[in-house]
């Protein structure tokens, strides 16, 4: 909301202004350029220096220095190692405005100029054919080893990725980025990541529509609100807590509720009041009313503890309208959340990383699922049950996939951000798309019509040669 984007940048500038205060500008830039990417899995200055230059950082000349800076903006379009005219293009940008700054003599630049660039060579890990992934591979294995030892090298890491499905999603979102415009929705970005209920494997992600232009990875980094895709997370409390079934009757109608200073009066998409319905189809058909009740029935922080237990690490706040999807969260944790609903409660920690093992070949890391039950089966199952029902006469009917499969929809005000998540039993995969700058996607755009149908066509592809799988059903677990 737009109340949350002044509360982020408020945030942001004071947190800017503290870090101003503690450290000095040079500190700052030191800090900013250790820990940005340079192209070809290299962070920080240093690494960089020594990959493309063979040369320390502070060894680099002008001509190299200027390059370097050059590569910031796109480093692996602008790298030299792939395209050398393309460099010094930037280069001489780059020297253009450090003399008109007055930082360097035009005879300075010139000399600059001319200066043959002698490269080293890609080193660290060669050129990824999977750059999102790589992204977060490190990540994960900087938060396990250190950042000196990763940078060090002689890691041998097998990934959960399976090739196959990545090359199937990184070609639905270019395809469908195109198809969405054409369609009139104004999107410039989609992330698609998959996780293995039985494992919670990632199986593959998508960062972003294209890698070249933009190495934000959306899948783990853009915090998004996800709308009526946080619902099943207020259905499982509800179902948890032993007083509610699929089956069992709400009253979709005005309600208000003190919220601070003023009243919150929740209304639902098309602004109409069903009366009494089942739970079912009050999710089925994601009404509004019937989810902001349920929160207030089963408490908004035992909503927050459940999300805490199937490994949700954003922050939350249990404000009212939380039910509604008032939450920044990353399209890996919506994908991961509900696989552990597909597993009925079973839960490991997500990983992209199988194994590491060292250049001996001593195994270091092994990631081997753990799996514990942090949920509550019958609950999982009933939710199983309800969300069916979404895509076979709700919401998402457009992800019919010719198997039992469940999921939620997911659409923010303004159509900021859309969603679709759903799994089968062996696959649990969501689908974000919206603009990096918040922008509107267009009036009508909802999860249900635009997004639906793009995670369809990624399962119907990804599931080919899987066997099909029913969910099991409530009755095969013992009632809270």
């Amino acid at each position: 909301s737009p109340e949350r984007e002044l509360s982020r940048k408020i945030a942001e500038a004071v947190l800017s202004l503290r870090v101003e205060q503690i450290f000095k500008k040079d500190q700052i830039l030191e800090m900013y350029l250790n820990q940005i990417y340079w192209g070809h899995n290299n962070y920080g200055a240093q690494t960089a220096a020594r990959s493309y230059f063979n040369k320390n950082a502070s060894d680099l000349t002008l001509a190299e220095s200027a390059m370097m800076a050059g590569l910031i903006q796109s480093p692996e379009v602008l790298s030299p190692f792939v395209d050398m005219k393309a460099a010094k293009a930037r280069q001489a940008d780059v020297l253009n405005r450090m003399r008109e700054l007055g930082w360097i003599t035009a005879q300075e630049e010139a000399q600059a100029r001319k200066q043959p660039i002698k490269l080293g060579r890609i080193t660290s890990f060669q050129t990824s054919q999977m750059p999102y992934v790589s992204d977060a591979v490190v990540k994960e294995l900087t938060q396990k080893f250190g950042r000196d030892a990763v940078l060090k090298g002689g890691m041998r890491i097998q990934t959960t990725i399976d090739s196959k499905m990545q090359r199937i999603a990184e070609d639905t979102a270019r395809r469908w980025i195109g198809t969405l415009n054409a369609q009139g929705v104004y999107a410039d970005q989609m992330s698609i990541v998959s996780v293995d209920p039985r494992t919670q494997f990632v199986k593959a992600m998508v960062g972003g529509v294209d890698a070249k232009k933009s190495q934000f990875n959306r899948a783990t980094q853009a915090l998004r609100q996800p709308g009526s895709a946080f619902k099943p997370f207020v259905y499982y409390a509800a179902f948890a807590s032993g007083r509610y079934a699929p089956d069992s009757t709400i009253l979709d109608a005005p309600v208000s509720y003190p919220d601070g200073y003023e009243m919150y009066s929740p209304q639902n998409y098309d602004r109409s009041f069903g009366g009494a319905m089942t739970l079912r189809r009050a999710l089925e058909t994601s009404r509004n009313i019937p989810a902001i009740k349920l929160g207030q029935e089963v408490g908004l922080n035992k909503v927050v503890e459940i999300c805490r237990s199937i490994g949700i690490k954003s922050r939350i706040d249990p404000v009212i309208s939380l039910p509604l999807g008032s939450v920044d969260l990353t399209p890996l944790e919506m994908a991961a959340s509900y696989a552990a609903f597909a597993n009925n409660g079973w839960f490991s920690d997500t990983t992209l990383i199988a194994q590491v093992t060292d250049s001996s070949g001593n195994v270091i890391l092994d990631n081997t699922p753990k799996p514990r039950l942090v949920l509550d089966s019958w609950a999982s199952a009933a939710l199983n049950d309800a969300m069916q029902g979404v895509i076979s006469r709700g919401t998402a009917t457009a992800a019919q996939i010719g198997r039992p499969a469940a999921g939620k929809t997911g659409t923010t005000s303004s159509e900021r951000d859309i969603w679709f998540v759903g799994y089968v039993p062996q696959l649990s995969t969501a689908v974000w798309v919206g603009n990096d700058d918040y922008t509107p996607l267009g009036h009508g755009a909802t999860g249900g019509t635009f997004v639906a149908p793009i995670w369809r066509d990624f399962m119907s592809q990804a599931l080919q040669d899987t066997p099909v799988e029913r969910f099991r059903p409530a009755s095969d677990f013992d009632r809270p």
